[in-house]
């Protein structure tokens, strides 16, 4: 059971939605929301997964992407909303996490988001069982397409360069042809997994971050190996070492036993493919 109140933590969110273009710290959401500053770090963290400075970091540049694309606001302007005191120092941020600097993301005239505002209302009523849970892992249908989006935008930090109407029409396609998993807490989608049978990769796995530490990423993988993918090597792509942009899915997918490979390009973005070998001595998927 996680040792935060939910309603906590969306309240801290609210918060910081209602202040991003003002000059905040830990100190200031702590005083606002009636917590030590100690306190609310381990909560929001345990919660989230990033740190509250993460997160609002990653906010107020994907609203600064956001203004860059859809107004006509100058880029220095744009620097100072997003609590930037120079517009060098913007430049330098955003240039590490967008992969361009904002000269040439506004020439684009492609927004996608880095971190969208998180919306962690809900029962979570299987989050509260306390024995191990075997989870139900289905094939996802039309009907779930809402429920599923909903937990894209929640996970959107890890994956760079995502248009939600392509993505859309590549899991319909996924679900008609069986390759679209889902698992749900009642009627919310808390971890779901688009997979090839073709070349054996997965290529979107999102697990909602309040339940993160309940093994949801390997039952897919099980699933997926031990079902659909018997015998063959599975393969997943993330962020490259270092990248700043990097939540942590690339520590999550090492953990989870999978190996480096070549890096990649996709979409303009640098990645990196990892492999999970069926004959690998230290599966740890049993």
């Amino acid at each position: 059971m996680p040792n935060y109140r939910i309603d906590d933590i969306v309240s801290v969110i609210e918060y910081m939605e209602e202040h991003l273009t003002e000059k905040l710290n830990l100190d200031r959401v702590a005083d606002a929301v009636h917590y030590s500053k100690y306190h609310l770090h381990r909560m929001f963290t345990g919660a989230v997964g990033i740190t509250l400075h993460e997160y609002l970091n990653r906010r107020r540049l994907t609203q600064s992407a956001k203004l860059l694309v859809f107004s006509d606001k100058n880029i220095l302007d744009i620097a100072l909303l997003a609590g930037y005191e120079s517009q060098q120092a913007f430049t330098n941020i955003f240039t590490a996490m967008y992969k361009m600097p904002p000269s040439r993301y506004r020439e684009n005239e492609k927004f996608y988001p880095l971190q969208l505002k998180y919306n962690l209302k809900g029962n979570f009523e299987m989050l509260h069982v306390k024995d191990q849970i075997n989870w139900k892992i289905e094939y996802a249908a039309e009907e779930d397409i809402p429920r599923w989006m909903e937990l894209v935008r929640l996970v959107i930090d890890g994956f760079p360069y995502l248009d939600e109407q392509d993505y859309i029409k590549v899991l319909r396609q996924r679900i008609q042809t069986g390759q679209a998993l889902i698992l749900k807490d009642r009627q919310m989608a808390i971890g779901i997994l688009l997979f090839s049978y073709n070349t054996g990769s997965i290529d979107f796995m999102g697990c909602h971050p309040l339940y993160r530490n309940r093994g949801i990423q390997k039952a897919f993988l099980r699933k997926v190996m031990d079902e659909l993918q018997t015998g063959r090597d599975i393969s997943i792509t993330t962020y490259r070492e270092g990248d700043k942009a990097d939540t942590g899915q690339r520590r999550e997918i090492k953990d989870l036993g999978f190996a480096e490979a070549e890096l990649l390009t996709e979409f303009g973005y640098p990645t990196q493919r990892f492999v999970l070998s069926t004959a690998a001595p230290d599966q740890p998927l049993p």
